[in-house]
């Protein structure tokens, strides 16, 4: 059991003003693996005002200095990489390799990226007589999800920290307690005090107070769209700036040209992967008519190759999604699905027949699917490919472009030119061409209800500055 009921504020691990115990379940099991405590808005308002006396001087310091401290908190994060790891699996069940070698790895590759940025960013420009500033905007509300909670934990504090910015940080209480081994590596890595805090706790509680408070200048939300709409609210009142990265419904272009075997793999895979349970996940696969057939054989075949259980055990490269609540949400939808005529392919309702604990999802395929379809419109957030036919190439943008979300889409062709002509018609943040990875030095962001701002290498950094014009600087006296 870890036992994480403290709260690191300036500097110190300390308790709550007023204690209530969390206990931290582990989806695989269903059994308490640790405990926190909620906090409250006496907690909120002692950890930002530890950030607002720290900013005084961490926003003084030098790139230099901001260099090495991303330096040390790298060092030392490679250090507890295993460690970190085995806390993500426990507590939201990814299978343990996964966790450590890319939940916790991504930790370390977003300092990496914060760092490379930080070495060569333009801080101050020349535009005639006027210098242009970018500085620390100040003080940083950051909230946090549990789906990949150190990656986003990560992308968030390392580029604040390159900024000068201080910190409090309110990690999913869901899987907050790889935020308290991530505040134990800060502290080893000597970050000042003050610089970077953590308050545990609900979203209509702590969430909703760093979003209120007037002391907090930006806050920056990953989550639901639904919440990243009430954060928005909460936080109009003091005009701060709010940064978020929100829900997605990302199309899956396989053009007729492309390498249909490597196409439809490639996009089945990351909907599996780490259980669905990615804002960015290409959860609508649009196929031609006159290989639909065929696509779908190739999709039930590499869905129905997943091995799932214990994220511990040797060989599992699924496990549970991270919550009772999550799995009953992704139960209700399949039954949607059912109910409003589209075809099981493969997976369905309930855990797989093998395993009688724990908030397992069946890898679920749905063929002959429609776009007004609920499972088409709503972030799903689980283990579930809907797919769609479609006549032609003009058709296919159409219904990529057909949703509230714009968060990814995936193009697949034999014709560079001809992906990179579909990717330019596609409404959204980031286009994957031909299983492209992802580029922790590239943004990361949507467009629509996907959120706004970007994240991750330079343009995350931007998001943690302020523009200030000094008129006159370089006038001839």
């Amino acid at each position: 059991m870890y036992d994480f009921r403290k709260f690191y504020i300036d500097g110190a691990w300390v308790s709550p003003a007023s204690p209530r115990d969390l206990e931290v379940v582990s989806p695989a099991t269903e059994r308490p693996v640790g405990a926190i405590s909620l906090g409250s808005i006496v907690d909120v308002d002692r950890a930002v005002k530890a950030a607002r006396a720290a900013f005084a001087s961490f926003s003084q310091t030098s790139r230099e200095e901001r260099i090495a401290l991303l330096q040390r908190i790298i060092e030392v994060m490679q250090k507890h990489l295993p460690r970190l790891g085995e806390v993500i699996s426990d507590e939201m069940g990814a299978p343990l390799g996964l966790a450590v070698q890319v939940q916790a790895g991504a930790g370390i590759g977003h300092f990496m990226a914060a760092l490379s940025a930080l070495r060569t960013f333009e801080f101050e420009e020349q535009m005639n007589g006027t210098l242009v500033r970018r500085e620390p905007i100040g003080v940083c509300g950051l909230i946090t999800p549990w789906n990949w909670p150190i990656n986003q934990i990560a992308c968030k504090v390392a580029p604040a920290l390159a900024a000068g910015c201080t910190v409090v940080l309110k990690p999913s209480e869901i899987a907050p307690l790889c935020a308290h081994v991530f505040a134990e590596i800060l502290e080893e890595a000597a970050v000042p005090k003050g610089v970077f805090n953590l308050v545990d706790g609900d979203g209509p509680t702590v969430g909703e107070a760093l979003a209120r408070h007037p002391d907090v200048d930006m806050i920056s939300f990953t989550g639901s769209t639904r919440a990243g709409v009430q954060v928005a609210k909460m936080a109009a009142d003091t005009v701060k700036r709010v940064s978020q990265e929100l829900g997605g419904k990302s199309a899956n272009i396989i053009l007729d040209d492309a390498d249909l075997t490597a196409a439809v793999k490639g996009g089945v895979m990351p909907m599996l992967i780490n259980s669905g349970q990615s804002c960015n996940a290409p959860s609508r696969m649009l196929v031609p008519a006159k290989l639909y057939d065929e696509a779908v054989r190739i999709a039930k075949s590499v869905a129905e190759r997943c091995v799932i259980g214990d994220p511990k055990a040797s060989g599992t490269t699924m496990g549970p999604v991270a919550s009772k609540a999550q799995f009953d949400k992704i139960q209700g939808l399949i039954q949607r699905g059912v109910d409003e005529g589209a075809r099981l392919v493969t997976g369905g309702l309930g855990r797989p027949d093998e395993l009688t604990r724990g908030y397992f999802v069946r890898p679920t395929i749905f063929a002959d699917v429609t776009n007004s379809m609920t499972i088409a419109r709503e972030e799903i957030f689980g283990p579930v490919l809907v797919m769609i036919p479609y006549q032609d190439e003009q058709e296919a943008v159409r219904i990529a472009n057909d949703t509230v979300y714009g968060l990814a889409g995936y193009v697949h062709s034999g014709n560079l030119e001809r992906a990179r002509n579909v990717a330019r018609q596609l409404r959204a943040g980031m286009i994957h061409i031909n299983g492209a990875a992802l580029d922790m030095n590239a943004p990361f962001g949507g467009y629509k209800q996907s959120g706004n701002g970007r994240e991750w290498g330079k343009e995350g950094l931007k998001e943690f500055l302020e523009t200030k014009a000094v008129l006159g600087h370089f006038a001839e006296h």
